[in-house]
């Protein structure tokens, strides 16, 4: 069997590489770690079963992202239900603790903006990028991102501008 290649990456390889973001996003945006696996699972499957053409490593990062949005957008649609963060079964794994404490605080943040905030500090997108991905202005974005700094800034007991 010949592997289908992603932008030069094996599927196992794309996996490999992508997880953490696939998974860092699905998490901050369901708040459910049993949820976000599934999620997680879908959107991998999504681009075994899809194969879309894929130019780059940064089109097909932008790719699994919006595909995991989505995923979790479908999630959500179908199961409407609230669960507060005390009720989480498993706390998802982080790289460091200063990756802990910054998700801990995202998840105290309402969801729009969690997002936003997410993909900027934690996966290093600009906000023309996050944008496209969201489907929203650039200025929504950085008006976003900034009531966003200032809700987290207020967890954190710090002052506001």
């Amino acid at each position: 069997m010949i592997a289908v290649l992603y932008a030069g990456l094996t599927y196992e390889d794309v996996v490999r590489k992508y997880a953490q973001t696939v998974a860092g996003v699905c998490v901050m945006r369901l708040q459910n770690h049993a949820d976000a696996e599934d999620c997680f699972q879908n959107t991998f499957v999504k681009l075994l079963t899809k194969s879309p053409s894929i130019n780059d490593e940064n089109h097909l990062k932008y790719w699994l992202i919006q595909v995991a949005i989505h995923e979790c957008y479908s999630f959500l649609r179908k199961n409407r239900r609230e669960i507060s963060l005390c009720e989480l079964p498993n706390e998802p794994s982080f790289k460091s603790e200063d990756e802990m404490d910054v998700s801990w605080a995202l998840m105290k943040v309402k969801q729009d903006y969690r997002e936003i905030l997410y993909l900027h500090y934690c996966e290093g997108y600009k906000v023309k990028e996050i944008a496209d991905i969201l489907g929203r202005n650039p200025n929504t974005v950085k008006v976003m991102l900034k009531r966003g700094r200032e809700m987290l800034k207020s967890i954190y007991g710090g002052e506001t501008e």
